[in-house]
């Protein structure tokens, strides 16, 4: 392996969720968080640090974007300090279309914001 070659576990590259948002809702919670990152197999998202979401339990999203409506049901990977990880589960095929015109989009706008 080349020396300073990362490999990664994911399956899927992930965008920038820029200005994206998405309404979820589970057993005891629900809110309305911003997309920190996105692929085609799930997405990670900004909590509050007071909610106590656990690692397996199931979430239903519904993202509002000028593709059209998402709507998916996800899993909890992993739950870190305000973020959460989430592996889509179930996804209709209307929605997945307007996921991947999603990601088309959010991978070809300019990267002109760096990070302070």
């Amino acid at each position: 392996m080349p020396l300073g070659h990362n490999p990664s576990r994911r399956f899927t590259s992930r965008v920038a969720g820029t200005d994206l948002w998405v309404f979820w809702n589970c057993k005891k919670h629900d809110g309305l968080s911003r997309v920190l990152d996105l692929s085609v197999g799930g997405l990670s998202v900004s909590i509050e640090k007071s909610e106590r979401i656990a690692v397996g339990e199931k979430i239903h999203l519904n993202f509002l974007t000028p593709e059209g409506q998402i709507r998916t049901d996800a899993i909890v990977r992993h739950v870190r300090p305000e973020r959460l990880g989430l592996r889509f589960i179930a996804i209709r095929e209307e929605d997945r279309a307007h996921l991947t015109a999603l990601m088309t989009r959010l991978r070809n706008l300019p990267r002109s914001k760096e990070k302070s």
